[in-house]
């Protein structure tokens, strides 16, 4: 098999199998709590070299895994082929259309960059280090989100790969039920080669975060529980509570302290802004303080997410009110009266459009939901025992049915597909059936097991 394996035809990008220099490069993850472990790895370089892999590996048996970033790497690949498409980074820009086209490899910061120049934006997600096809293809939830709706709402068409090594381009009105499917059930259907989408008239917005000490974490998240409730939709907020480490990167009042971390974004001036955050802004005082007008392109200052790759174990629950009683128990189990292994535990704001069903139906789930409750814990392999407890206690907690798919963690099977009502639940499996019969697609949320 391992001859085989290295004779790839027709593939313009590299080709590695275990022992080969730059194997472990290839196959490395942003998370690295997840070690990929396949038979081969291909780097595509384009929609070809992804349907020749797909194609070849289906003669073999295999199946077939992919990476962009490896933000989302929450199971391992192993025993396939893993597709990874850093490499494939085209995109392009339709100002007029206010439309922009990304391939498969393409982070949100080369789509912020290349749209800021017309005064337009994407629904990109909290850091734009996260590759847009994986993010967007789990329904999206970023800062634009309480004005526009998931990022799934927006496709225009994709261009995938399926299962018998057919490269396909889907969209409302050609094969429109698995354009359905694939936007809000991820990577079960195929491999996802290019993404057309919208962008919006969003130049810049006021925003940033506000960091409040430790002794009054308590009082700021019972705060955040009252007036995030009554938020309009031009403003998105997240409160987190988060464990920093004593880095020198890091200004002086936030090295090694556990302190809440107010997050906003407001599509709005900077006197309405300060109006609304008025209330919180005078719960304590703030140790930092930087919300201010901003164009798109920092974006990244509002939520302020780890650049360097770092070893993650997530999870998170949907919440149909943030109640007292949720407060408390997250403080009880995550609290900094405890020493416990969780760098951040986030409550982020949905409702306004997030609620709202698109123009043209999708697959993504978590609509009914108020808030999100999403916990990230470090992934090293002496701490998982630990860390899964932990999130236990925090998520044991008067959850909604449902769930968020990039927020779902390394769940298993069943818990996946409980993130749907039943009837899209069986509607997804029909089309899994119908286009990927022999499961070669698994990887991440998986489906079927």
């Amino acid at each position: 098999m391992t001859t085989a394996l290295t004779s790839l035809p027709a593939v313009a990008g590299p080709v590695y199998v275990p022992g080969d220099e730059g194997f472990a490069d290839e196959v490395f993850a942003w998370n690295f709590a997840t070690t990929h472990e396949p038979l081969a790895v291909v780097g595509a370089t384009c929609a070809e070299d992804v349907a020749a892999t797909v194609r070849w590996a289906g003669t073999l048996g295999l199946p077939v895994w992919i990476q962009a970033t490896g933000h989302g790497a929450v199971r391992p690949a192993r025993g396939g082929v893993l597709v990874t498409t850093g490499r494939m980074t085209e995109v392009s820009v339709d100002p007029a259309a206010r439309r922009a086209r990304a391939a498969a490899g393409v982070r949100w910061s080369q789509v912020v960059e290349a749209a800021a120049p017309h005064g337009l934006a994407p629904l990109s997600g909290s850091s734009t280090q996260v590759g847009v096809v994986g993010y967007t293809l789990g329904g999206g939830t970023g800062p634009l989100g309480r004005a526009y709706g998931f990022a799934a709402d927006h496709v225009r068409s994709i261009e995938i790969v399926t299962a018998d090594g057919a490269l396909r381009t889907v969209d409302a009105d050609r094969e429109a039920e698995l354009f359905w499917a694939v936007r809000g059930g991820k990577g079960n259907f195929g491999i996802v080669t290019a993404i057309e989408f919208d962008l919006f008239d969003v130049p810049g917005f006021v925003g940033g975060g506000i960091y409040f000490a430790v002794s009054h974490v308590a009082k700021i998240l019972h705060a955040y529980r009252e007036w995030s409730a009554a938020l309009p939709e031009a403003m998105s907020t997240s409160v987190a509570l988060l464990r920093l480490p004593d880095l020198p990167m890091l200004p002086p009042p936030l090295r090694g302290a556990y302190v809440a971390h107010l997050r906003v974004f407001f599509l709005g001036g900077e006197d309405e802004c300060a109006a609304l955050l008025a209330p919180m802004r005078e719960v304590a005082p703030a140790l930092i303080d930087d919300i201010q007008a901003l164009p798109y392109a920092a974006v990244d200052a509002v939520h302020r997410d780890p650049t360097d790759p770092m070893p993650t174990r997530e999870r998170g629950v949907l919440l149909g009110e943030l109640t007292a009683e949720t407060v408390e128990r997250v403080l009880a189990a995550a609290g900094p009266q405890v020493n416990v292994p969780i760098p951040m535990v986030e409550v982020r704001h949905l409702g306004g459009a997030f609620a709202r069903p698109p123009a043209v139906p999708n697959a993504v789930s978590g609509r009914d939901a108020a808030y999100s409750l999403f916990v990230i814990g470090i992934g090293e392999p002496g701490l998982r025992p630990v860390v899964d407890a932990v999130t236990e206690r925090i998520l044991a907690v008067d959850a909604i049915p449902g769930g968020l798919l990039n927020f779902s963690g390394g769940a298993d099977v069943e818990s996946i597909l409980a993130s749907w009502a039943p009837a899209d639940r069986d509607r997804l499996l029909r089309a899994k059936r119908s286009y990927d019969p022999a499961n070669m697609f698994s990887s991440g949320q998986a489906l079927i097991a």
